[in-house]
């Protein structure tokens, strides 16, 4: 069943040589093994990397496999604290290529922040992120693995999966909600990890929103940290739209 497409949505590509999405069994190991499918909350970090306002939430509808999913094992050398060196081997994924769709809604925890609620201008801001390739560096999963940014329209041009079928993943991270972004009664302050049981069909993944993952656990107990002109920490919402941007960047 196809996700619907929202007034405020995104799309764009990324793609880069290694990927790096943690398993959760191995991530507390030296040496890391990358799950097959990107997760949720990765595909939201690099949008982060893109335009981030904490007057609205990303939510990842869907990403589409473009490369045929490839595994390379590499030895790195991890810091070790106590002196001396030491080998890891990571198991990454290799030339990946994927596109994303997403939108964002506003983030009702944020009340302070309601005035900055302009679709238009973060709609045409994220936009033009997309075309700039990010306002920060993106990775994919971690930081050794440099991604790049375009724009793209979801569902053109050849995947490598297009005509397979449904294809099950086992048990496997979806993301964490900060309380900062809990929807759920239950998970207000508080931070969550969630977990899903995702199926690629013909290549497309289609995401659960936060709010579905039936299956997760709270962390610890955390305070939402406050925003705001008095803080120190926003802007406001008097940011520049359209082409002062150019004008800026000259």
């Amino acid at each position: 069943m196809e996700k619907p497409i929202f007034r405020n949505t995104v799309e764009f590509s990324v793609s880069g040589p290694l990927a790096m999405f943690s398993d959760v069994l191995t991530r507390a190991s030296s040496e890391r093994f990358s799950s097959q499918l990107p997760s949720y909350e990765a595909l939201k970090g690099i949008l982060h990397s893109i335009y981030f306002k904490p007057t609205f939430v990303w939510t990842i509808d869907s990403v589409r496999i473009m490369n045929p999913i490839r595994m390379i094992r590499k030895g790195v050398r991890p810091i070790k604290y106590g002196g001396g060196n030491d080998l890891s081997y990571n198991t990454y994924l290799e030339n990946v290529h994927y596109q994303v769709r997403a939108h964002f809604n506003w983030n009702e925890n944020r009340p302070e922040l309601a005035g900055d609620r302009n679709e238009n201008k973060h709609h045409n801001i994220a936009k033009r992120m997309i075309e700039r390739g990010g306002r920060r560096d993106c990775f994919l999963g971690t930081r050794e693995c440099q991604a790049s940014v375009e724009p793209c329209v979801f569902g053109e041009g050849k995947g490598a999966y297009d005509r397979t079928g449904e294809i099950p993943y086992s048990l496997t991270y979806h993301g964490i909600t900060y309380s900062d972004e809990s929807e759920l009664p239950e998970d207000k302050g508080k931070m969550t990890v969630r977990f899903w049981y995702p199926k690629m069909i013909d290549g497309i993944v289609n995401f659960i929103p936060p709010r579905e993952c039936s299956i997760k656990r709270h962390i610890k107990e955390m305070p939402i940290k406050p925003f705001g002109m008095e803080y120190g920490n926003f802007s406001g919402s008097n940011e520049f739209t359209g082409e002062e941007f150019d004008e800026l960047e000259q």
